[in-house]
């Protein structure tokens, strides 16, 4: 996969994509992330990529020109066909977007800074718009970031062991399990028995339930959007039967 990458800062992300699982991704030729910065897209001599807004106002907006010239530059090695601007007023970024994007051969991201970009850039060529969150910061450059790494998750090769991307909080709708690694007892704490049993189908059924579980205590809108199974049922019911003993037991 091909992403490429629109920001006035390079020296942000480049040590990021250096390092870690993502760092040996690129090296590896599993993902393929290139940099490209507008001010090399501009006419004048000073390199100026914004400029004031019309009718007034606070900062600074990027211009139509740079942007232009430095996506269409793409052309010959990316296709164009999701050309996304990070912005706090886009899509919220989930799993679901997330497993959508990284079907794609190829992406753009286009990181604004100061008051953002020329409304006709997104008019023009920007496809879509991905908020990683409703807050606000100066520039795209970390939410691209965020999408590179939860998309490079997503690509065949990248983690070694799939298991790990399946029991990832969100992946299949629920929050992630605790896990558990030695000491077996640590401050009098030990890990639960069933996960020291050998027992594969009982461990099974117990992170399925302790998935509903912590799904159910922080965020339980995720339960009303999941497809239960019938093992999951069983699972809620019994979980409801636990919380309800736990009430009568504190009752004074």
């Amino acid at each position: 996969m091909r992403i490429d990458v629109l920001t006035l800062f390079p020296e942000i992300l480049e040590p990021v994509l250096k390092e870690s699982l993502l760092g040996k991704a690129i090296e590896e030729e599993l993902l393929e992330i290139v940099l490209t910065n507008p001010r090399d897209f501009t006419q004048d001599r000073h390199r100026t990529v914004d400029d004031t807004p019309y009718g007034g106002g606070a900062g600074m907006v990027m211009k139509c020109e740079p942007l232009f010239a430095a996506i269409e530059s793409l052309k010959d090695r990316n296709s164009l066909k999701r050309v996304i601007h990070l912005s706090p007023r886009g899509r919220r970024l989930d799993q679901d977007l997330v497993k959508e994007l990284a079907q794609e051969k190829d992406l753009v991201l286009l990181c604004s800074r100061y008051e953002g970009v020329d409304e006709r850039v997104v008019e023009g060529i920007v496809t879509d718009e991905v908020s990683i969150g409703d807050y606000v910061l100066s520039g795209g450059e970390v939410p691209a970031l965020v999408l590179i790494e939860a998309i490079s998750r997503m690509l065949p090769g990248v983690i070694g062991d799939w298991e790990s991307v399946e029991t990832d909080s969100f992946f299949n709708g629920l929050l992630g399990i605790a896990q558990y690694t030695r000491p077996q007892t640590f401050r009098e704490m030990s890990v639960p028995d069933v996960l020291m049993s050998g027992h594969h189908e009982a461990i099974r059924r117990w992170r399925r339930k302790e998935a509903l579980r912590v799904t159910l205590q922080r965020r339980p809108d995720l339960i009303d959007k999941l497809v239960l199974t019938k093992e999951d049922n069983e699972l809620l019911a019994e979980l409801e039967a636990e919380r309800s003993r736990t009430e009568k037991e504190i009752q004074p």
